[in-house]
């Protein structure tokens, strides 16, 4: 049975909001606030995705365990660098993944990005290297970015910064996607057409 598809703005709504109401409760009530709010967020999308599609991508699980982990941690031992490195925990863990699969020969995008896509083992493999180097360098530049940046400019990185990043590098895969896309054969004719 096939997954119903979302419309776009529910899509992005559920994957950005948080963010965006992470943003906005860090610039009025401070960072401590904000993750509180920040976890109801996540949580909250989760759910609702769940209700609309009957699915939550791997991605957004991963991405909600780990928020519900180190914003508790944040919070408990009101220690604001538990919440910073959860942006570098989330990216390692994707490219341990990642990475673990090409090394015992599976592609694991496939999964990880819940993919609408037909590749050629080849192309995989090459998507996966990519996301890979994309998800370690993503790690790098956060912990970059939290350790040498003020708090605020951090939570703004995570929205203007990261997000942008992402999506260009997720539009620039497209030629290698329309590339190693597997052809499908084309249906018989039709009686009478010749």
């Amino acid at each position: 049975m096939s997954k119903p598809a979302p419309h776009p703005l529910f899509k992005l709504a559920t994957e950005l909001g948080p963010l965006v109401i992470f943003f906005v409760a860090n610039a009025k009530f401070g960072l401590f606030v904000a993750t509180a709010v920040f976890m109801a967020a996540v949580v909250v999308a989760v759910a609702a995705s769940y209700a609309v599609t009957r699915h939550v991508p791997v991605m957004a699980l991963v991405t909600a365990f780990v928020v519900m982990v180190f914003g508790a941690l944040t919070l408990y031992l009101h220690d604001e660098t538990f919440i910073k490195m959860k942006p570098t925990i989330i990216y390692a863990l994707f490219a341990a993944a990642l990475g673990g699969g090409l090394l015992v020969g599976r592609s694991f995008i496939a999964i990880l990005f819940d993919q609408v896509f037909d590749l050629t083992v080849a192309g995989w493999r090459k998507l996966t290297l990519r996301w890979a180097v994309f998800f370690v360098a993503m790690a790098v530049l956060n912990e970059i970015v939290w350790r040498t940046q003020t708090t605020d400019f951090w939570v703004a990185f995570k929205l203007f910064g990261f997000v942008p990043l992402t999506m260009i590098f997720a539009i620039a895969q497209m030629p290698l996607i329309n590339r190693e896309t597997r052809p499908h054969p084309s249906p018989p004719p039709l009686a009478g057409e010749g």
